[in-house]
């Protein structure tokens, strides 16, 4: 009787509030505003992204580290025998019936040991994404300021004007035969 009440109880419990759902209404969706994080400061979005890393890595972490850790207690117990016996130490996928089983202490340090190299790999990223910005602003161009771009003919049409060229451009002799008269990078001197 306890139990058909219990099941009947966490039933309701489960099934009421998927009866009092509404439907979404039109306007709603269009006076709710999207999500947007233009308006926190970069350290806040910094500390998030090396928050959501070093919580995220640990289990891969704590996998790595169980995994070392074991292998370096098999090693030191019996040099890695793969008797059955030998096996006790082994870590995950090699080990037999009645392996031995961490201390309190050893787990303790398995897990700070994981903390630690979590904690490493965020902070890694964080450097990582920090050059990365600060090497994307020096590269972009300064967005302030006005250019001023002039329209030049070429070709046939172009008169003297257009090309900008004096009297004193035209009367330079630029042809001569000695090579040793000529300057790196300029005309030939004279």
């Amino acid at each position: 009787m306890k139990k058909t009440v219990f099941t009947i109880v966490l039933f309701s419990m489960l099934l009421i509030p998927g009866l009092k759902a509404e439907a979404q209404n039109i306007h709603d969706s269009e006076t709710t505003s999207v999500f947007d994080t233009k308006d926190f400061p970069q350290w806040a979005k910094d500390f998030r992204r090396w928050d959501i890393i070093a919580f995220g890595t640990f289990p891969f972490s704590m996998f790595f580290v169980n995994f070392f850790y074991d292998m370096y207690r098999w090693n030191k117990a019996n040099s890695m025998d793969f008797s059955a016996q030998g096996r006790r130490y082994a870590p995950w996928p090699f080990k037999s019936a009645g392996a031995a089983e961490l201390t309190s202490r050893e787990f303790g340090r398995t897990i700070l040991f994981a903390a630690g190299l979590s904690i490493v790999l965020a902070f890694t990223d964080l450097i990582i994404v920090k050059m990365k910005r600060r090497k994307a602003a020096k590269i972009e161009p300064p967005s302030k300021g006005s250019y001023t771009v002039e329209n030049i003919q070429y070709g046939d049409d172009a008169t003297e004007e257009d090309l900008n060229i004096t009297d004193d451009d035209t009367e330079q002799d630029w042809h001569s035969d000695d090579m040793n008269t000529i300057a790196p990078g300029g005309p030939p001197v004279e």
